[in-house]
């Protein structure tokens, strides 16, 4: 079964905070984890494409100094939303 990229304006209007926002920090995180829990999918079956690896290495990267950003700035939006992403057990 062939793997779907998630729908990027269906996550934005998601996890906008007013109707022209496209780039907060709060977007960028839940795109951000769309496409690494598409890659990490893909590795289960292509397990030696180290290429999309250094890749997603570096899209955990961004998203993590992008989550510590929110954190200092607005602690309850970060709370909330790695509550909605699912990001912490």
């Amino acid at each position: 079964m062939a793997q779907v990229q998630p729908d990027r304006e269906e996550i934005i209007k998601k996890y906008q905070l007013h109707e022209s926002d496209r780039g907060s920090a709060r977007v960028q995180v839940a795109l951000l984890t769309a496409r690494i829990n598409y890659l990490t999918d893909h590795f289960k079956a292509h397990h030696k494409d180290h290429h999309s690896r250094r890749g997603l290495l570096k899209m955990v990267g961004q998203r993590r100094r992008l989550l510590d950003y929110l954190r200092h700035n607005d602690l309850e939006q970060y709370r909330g939303l790695i509550a909605e992403l699912g990001l912490r057990h």
